[in-house]
């Protein structure tokens, strides 16, 4: 990002910039690991990616998968999370690292995190056996599908809400092997991602079933995230919301219903609203974050799979992102 008249835009020739930043702080020679960086021929703001960028990463990467011991993805951090979720799904199980970074102030600025963050991915991914994808900021690995951006303003920005740092950064590097996913080659295969195939309906004071039919409305939506109260409780007084929810499961679309608390997860059916959802065959999400809940679901349903198996997927591990 470079500033602007109207705020910070995308712009080409980060390898320039990099260099400079690099010369700038006297790093280079042998304190850095080998690299090679590719700059991508559309540049944009990560708030306007969709699922068909996930794709496009995912395929720049396996192009060129054998000729590294590890990749760094330079992204956005506003929707980073929903990627990282993404890239974890789609390139499956792998067997080198794969972390996705960033920064609150771009490289462009003085003072920066962005320089940091950068050099420490680098030498994540060259020397350490992490076979899975990950998000490093401000001294955090976390994993990728687990993570969540929980601050705009400060510089540690991404947290893990339910599940441990897979490695701290500071004097040491402490990275806990026994979390990290096992490795294996990996399958590469192609996915088509139909943006408009998962919704998200917030639950509030008041909600009225309109607005669940307004989500729906269009006919295109196969999955509806719902995101409700403590373990997962809706308003099941609202007689309307609840017999709109219980036709979109008979219509065969796949509701999952996630809790609106950062930490904890979904125990659908402690409480009898809870229990509401069960018996209209909503799926609880367990502790999936919503970005992990929002690109599962996008990778089960462009894999082909029926809505049985989604509804039986959806909450059980497939790379780590849920208990």
């Amino acid at each position: 990002m470079v500033q602007s008249k109207q705020g910070y835009v995308p712009s080409e020739n980060f390898p320039a910039r990099l260099h400079e930043q690099l010369e700038h702080q006297n790093i280079g020679g042998t304190e850095l690991p080998a690299y090679n960086l590719l700059e991508t021929d559309h540049l944009i703001d990560s708030a306007n990616s969709t699922p068909q960028d996930w794709m496009a990463i995912a395929n720049l990467l396996s192009e060129h998968w054998h000729k590294f011991d590890g990749f760094v993805v330079l992204h956005g951090t506003d929707t980073m999370a929903y990627t990282a979720s993404a890239l974890s799904f789609i390139l499956g199980e792998i067997d080198k690292p794969v972390i996705l970074t960033g920064s609150q102030i771009p490289l462009a600025k003085v003072r920066n995190d962005a320089l940091s963050n950068l050099i420490i991915s680098m030498m994540l991914a060259a020397n350490y056996n992490i076979p899975e994808v990950c998000i490093y900021f401000n001294g955090k690995l976390v994993r990728g599908n687990r993570s969540t951006k929980l601050k705009s303003m400060q510089l540690d920005a991404f947290h893990s809400p339910n599940f441990p740092d897979l490695a701290t950064v500071g004097i040491d590097v402490d990275v806990q092997q026994n979390l990290l996913l096992p490795a294996s080659k990996p399958e590469f295969k192609n996915y088509h991602f139909d943006a408009q195939a998962v919704a998200i309906a917030p639950m509030y004071p008041g909600v009225p079933a309109s607005t669940v039919d307004a989500i729906l409305g269009s006919g295109k939506v196969r999955a509806l995230i719902l995101q409700t109260y403590g373990v997962g409780n809706p308003p099941d007084a609202n007689k309307a919301l609840m017999q709109r929810l219980a036709k979109a499961n008979k219509d065969d679309i796949i509701i999952v219903n996630l809790s609106q608390c950062l930490m904890g997860g979904v125990f659908q059916g402690s409480y009898a609203t809870g229990e509401t959802l069960n018996r209209i065959g909503i799926i609880g999400g367990a502790d999936l974050t919503l970005e992990a809940a929002f690109a599962k679901l996008h990778f089960l349903l462009a894999s082909g799979h029926s809505s049985a198996d989604i509804k039986q997927l959806m909450p059980s591990p497939l790379r780590g992102e849920c208990r």
